[in-house]
């Protein structure tokens, strides 16, 4: 009898060994991740960008992902475009000058790493982004700021100049006659240039450059300096970027906020519909008219899906993947 009892606690253990191990073989061919069919669904690579001008940026940058670059040269070679093109009145050269006719430039940079760069209040540099950038990579800073920014900038061997073009002295000139202060939504049609993108090797980074509202207070910084508000990435979940009235993404952390909602699960199109909400709703405590203010956010997940956002109708971004460089118009929270 002892001998039989034995036998079956013994051919009772192997049963059930062999039918937990059953179990965690089925469990694991269910969960185990197809490497190959996630390679083909991730679409990368990809950058996004804000407004019209992200176009050619989109072009500049895509030189470098389509050669295998990191998503850390691209946005800075592609919004480097933007800050060098004196048609686009409000970054870099050509920029629209704050109300005692100085243009001051912010900008900010940011790794798939966590490493970030940022530079406010600086004039005469005509590549922030640069600057950002290697505030990032050689400095023990974040941000550096005025005149101790473009210290650093020339110490570095960036040569200042003047980025008053004439266009933008005379519209200067013109609103001096006026001098009343009023942001105009979708001026930014040649706005801020926000860029975030997703490499062939899965990293994600993101670039953000302005000289910031036309004829704003001598001062005055937005949100395209502030990681977080402008800009966030983080490579485990996705990036975000924004543009239009700082004061309001601010309020918010704005990109910071995109990318939060995506680790808590939105899509991010959704994360950007959500963050927008957040921002209508502020406005409606501070009992502001909402028709006078934009803001879009623009957002990108790790296997490249991608989405936009904005309150008032008119903004837009262009997307630059194995299909074609591409203008695609948001949409938005008003109708």
């Amino acid at each position: 009898m002892k001998s039989r009892r034995n036998f079956l606690k013994a051919s009772a253990l192997l049963g059930a060994s062999i039918t937990v191990n059953g179990c965690a073989s089925a469990i694991a061919a269910t969960t185990s991740p197809d490497k190959d069919r996630i390679a083909r669904k991730t679409n990368k690579p990809i950058v996004l960008s804000t407004w019209r001008s992200g176009i050619a940026a989109n072009e500049a940058a895509w030189k470098v992902l389509s050669s295998k670059g990191s998503a850390l040269d691209a946005v800075e070679q592609g919004v480097r475009v933007q800050e060098a093109d004196p048609n686009d009145q409000s970054v870099g050269y050509g920029g629209r000058p704050d109300r005692d006719g100085f243009v001051t430039l912010d900008a900010c940079i940011m790794d798939h790493e966590f490493n970030c760069g940022s530079v406010a209040f600086v004039q005469g540099i005509k590549h922030p982004i640069t600057l950002a950038r290697a505030v990032m990579e050689k400095t023990p800073h974040l941000m550096l700021v005025g005149k101790g920014a473009e210290d650093f900038a020339q110490s570095i061997g960036m040569k200042k100049e003047n980025l008053l073009t004439p266009e933008s002295e005379a519209s200067w000139k013109k609103w001096l006659e006026t001098s009343e202060y009023k942001p105009v939504v979708n001026i930014e049609n040649h706005d801020t240039i926000g860029m975030i993108a997703l490499d062939e090797h899965g990293n994600l980074s993101g670039a953000c450059t302005t000289s910031g509202m036309a004829f704003k207070m001598h001062g005055r910084i937005g949100d395209s300096p502030i990681i977080g508000a402008a800009l966030y990435v983080d490579n485990e979940i996705g990036a975000a970027t924004a543009t239009g009235h700082g004061e309001e993404v601010i309020r918010v952390v704005g990109c910071h906020l995109v990318v939060e909602l995506m680790r808590q699960g939105l899509s991010p199109q959704e994360a950007c519909e959500e963050a927008v909400r957040r921002i209508v709703h502020k406005i409606d405590i501070r009992k502001k008219n909402i028709k006078e203010l934009q803001v879009g956010f623009i957002a990108l997940d790790k296997s490249g899906n991608y989405g936009a956002y904005c309150i008032q109708g008119g903004f837009n971004f262009a997307k630059y993947d194995n299909s074609g460089n591409v203008l695609i118009d948001s949409d938005h929270y008003m109708h």
